[in-house]
């Protein structure tokens, strides 16, 4: 076998540099009157310097107090200088360290406007007390932490937090380490990541919490008025981590909790290790949307274990996930429920090609992000296309050579980074004949636009009922007469129904629809995004106001942007969102408002 090539260690998203860092021991308060968090960032290099050395660190929007060289307060100061600011980047960090440096500590502060951190008052929680969270993925750890933040750099951590302020023993806090299950009363939590890590998988959430454990290393953090519906939501969750370790391995990061943030936050899930973060929008009261905990935790092994190496190679993490969670579906629920996801999913590609246009660049699975926010990249494509390249692999050289190869790619790159390149070369030597990697065509999946020839095509035998209602809707039948068909449909049928309605129908086709299936009052945050454009293109009154709570409440980015072009489009759309967003944007995070102010002209 030809040696394979080693990742570079650039990353045109981080001016990291110099001595290799191998832990963090974070030291810091949480001010909500504030919203500032402050104390020091102390970097325990790799090997004390033989001689002085420059090492750079990624910032943004911080206050550096000053940097000493060593682990007490009377070591030496340590010259430092920060770049001018860039918008996407921060700034760089540059501290000139003395030989025989082992360990470098850097007093700071966050801003209050710090982009990964969210302060939410009483008012946008569950309850009755203020709640943060931080969201670091992409390259926002930088704006709560001096560190190297690029996912091709990993390193254990250790952080002493102590909550200010009169309702320091209410509060819990939390972080992607070993966390307490219960809230000190003096406000102060120790936490330890023994796992090396990179900077995007930096979390911290403290808020009025309360746990419920399931078993012995799975449990559910939310909020007190939130936990029994969330504990009857996830039960499944220990036979999904049972799942995927009979899939591809052994479970790495020793607990799998959850925590149910408010419903601020800009994702659907975010694969903290130990302790994922989840909207409240999947708590449908189904468990119909629970696919999303299977795509967080199968990232427990694909971008926790073995991560991309910078956000160009980012389809490492997410095809992948996509492939490992649909394939944790079927093991549970069986192959018709996992097509049926493989159908949805397959469809948002489509559109998403068919947004950028067949020739884009933005399709191709390996990106070129230098110069632009990393965050342009988390498209369905690193996600869809990604999982076809898998099913192509699968159909190629059938799922037991497939299983034992990813089995076997988690093992050997375990806390390890994995450049496109470096994938490509370990594929083509271990996996496929030369004959399978001409059939392939892997530069046409990687460097091409689109999908290529051959690609695979889902099909789903549970949407053939629902593709029946569709017909006798389109024949003249009243909605009345489809119940019988629709009666057992799960999420998956009636996002597929609601997807499949014509453009053309009118306010009172969507009134006779509403009358009978009640779309504007669901509990299902899928339906209600794919149900709103519908009534915002037909001019459906009722939705009006629903939407608007909707808008005003949830701040899921992936909901959000749809629906706010949606109503763009509408007479008189424009002045009415950007009415709505006035209110609603105090509740959403940095990540979503970085997109809609740029959407909507605020």
């Amino acid at each position: 076998m030809q040696p394979l090539p080693t990742p570079p260690p650039a990353d045109p998203h981080s001016y990291a540099q110099g001595p290799a860092l191998r832990h963090l021991q974070l030291a810091l308060t949480v001010d909500f009157a504030q919203q500032t968090l402050a104390g020091s960032a102390t970097w325990l290099l790799a090997e004390p310097l033989a001689a002085a050395a420059t090492l750079v660190l990624d910032t943004r929007d911080l206050t550096i107090e000053g940097v000493q060289a060593g682990l007490k307060a009377s070591d030496v100061p340590v010259s430092y200088s920060l770049a001018a600011p860039d918008p996407v980047l921060g700034q760089a960090l540059r501290l000139e360290l003395p030989a025989g440096t082992a360990a470098v500590r850097i007093a700071y502060h966050t801003s209050p406007g710090a982009a990964a951190l969210q302060w939410l008052a009483p008012t946008q929680t569950a309850g009755t007390h203020p709640f943060l969270f931080t969201q670091s993925q992409a390259i926002l750890a930088r704006t709560w932490l001096p560190c190297p933040d690029s996912p091709g750099r990993r390193f254990s951590y250790e952080a002493a937090m102590e909550v200010l302020g009169p309702e320091r023993g209410q509060l819990l806090a939390l972080m992607s380490a070993e966390n307490p299950q219960a809230t000190a009363l003096d406000g102060r939590y120790q936490f330890r990541q023994p796992q090396p890590v990179p900077a995007y998988l930096l979390a911290l959430a403290v808020g009025r919490l309360d746990f419920a454990p399931l078993d012995a290393r799975t449990g559910i953090y939310a909020e007190p008025a939130t936990l029994a519906r969330a504990q009857a939501e996830f039960g499944e969750m220990s036979a999904m981590v049972r799942a995927a370790e009979q899939l591809y391995g052994p479970y790495r990061w020793g607990r799998y909790d959850l925590l149910v943030l408010p419903s601020s936050f800009p994702f659907g899930g975010m694969e903290n290790p130990c302790l994922t973060f989840v909207t409240p929008t999947i708590l449908a009261g189904d468990r119909s949307l629970t696919s999303l905990v299977a795509h967080e935790l199968a990232h427990s092994w694909s971008g926790n274990l073995v991560t991309n190496a910078t956000w160009d190679d980012f389809w490492l993490n997410e095809g992948f996930t996509v492939y490992f969670e649909r394939r944790i579906m079927e093991q549970l629920y069986g192959r018709p429920y996992a097509d049926m996801l493989q159908v949805l999913g397959e469809a948002d590609l489509r559109h998403t090609m068919q947004e950028m246009g067949p020739a884009s660049p933005a399709t191709h699975l390996r990106l070129h992000l230098a110069g632009r926010d990393p965050d342009d990249g988390l498209t369905d494509i690193a996600y869809e296309k990604g999982c076809l390249l898998l099913l192509t692999l699968e159909r190629l050289v059938g799922r037991p050579r497939l299983d034992a190869f990813i089995t076997e790619y988690f093992a050997r790159f375990a806390f390890q980074s994995m450049t496109t390149d470096h994938f490509a070369a370990y594929l083509t030597q271990t996996l496929l004949t030369p004959d399978e990697a001409s059939q392939l065509d892997l530069p046409a999946w990687l460097d091409g636009p689109g999908l290529p020839p051959g690609a695979p095509v889902a099909q789903s035998a549970r949407f053939a009922a629902v593709y029946a209602a569709l017909a006798r809707l389109a024949a003249g039948a009243g909605p009345a007469t489809l119940q019988p068909i629709t009666t057992e449909w799960s999420s998956q049928e009636w996002e597929h129904f609601l997807r499949g309605l014509p453009p053309t129908l009118t306010a009172a086709d969507l009134g006779r629809l509403d009358e009978v299936f009640h779309f504007t009052t669901s509990g299902n945050a899928e339906l209600l995004a794919a149900w709103f454009p519908l009534a915002l293109r037909a001019g459906y009154a009722p939705a009006d106001a629903p939407l608007e709570n909707f808008l005003r409440h949830v701040g899921r980015r992936k909901f959000l942007v749809p629906l706010y072009r949606a109503l763009l489009a509408t007479p008189g759309g424009p002045a009415r969102a950007r009415e709505i967003y006035q209110l609603a944007r105090p509740n959403y995070h940095s990540v979503a408002t970085s997109t809609l102010d740029a959407l909507l002209g605020a």
